[in-house]
């Protein structure tokens, strides 16, 4: 199984970046789909997930300006980006559940938002 993310960027604060995540791979039936971010000295923190039925949750930081989404049929799931500011700089992690209860994790990529 792998996750293939891409979308990173540099981008000035207030800007957007779209990142996409896709799975490949025998990975069976999926039931999350997440993003993830970690920057030096922090913990990896939830940035946002959707399940298989709908269910979203976001980081307290990013509701309104951050949206995922997901392509069942693609394997694929989306984050988009708006408003950005510095702290949101990271690398950002995807994650997949399957129904199986296994966990993968993408290669990351980095967004930098500049002041």
């Amino acid at each position: 199984v792998q996750l293939q993310a891409s979308g990173g960027g540099l981008v000035q604060a207030g800007g957007s970046l779209r990142l996409s995540c896709t799975a490949s791979g025998s990975i069976g039936g999926i039931n999350a789909m997440g993003w993830y971010r970690h920057t030096p000295g922090k913990q990896r923190e939830l940035v946002a997930s959707i399940t298989s039925g709908g269910t979203i949750t976001y980081a307290d930081s990013v509701k309104g300006r951050f949206t995922i989404s997901r392509d069942n049929a693609k394997n694929t799931v989306y984050l988009q980006m708006n408003s950005l500011k510095p702290e949101d700089t990271a690398v950002y992690y995807c994650n997949v559940t399957t129904d199986w209860g296994f966990a993968y994790w993408g290669q990351g990529t980095q967004v930098t938002v500049s002041s």
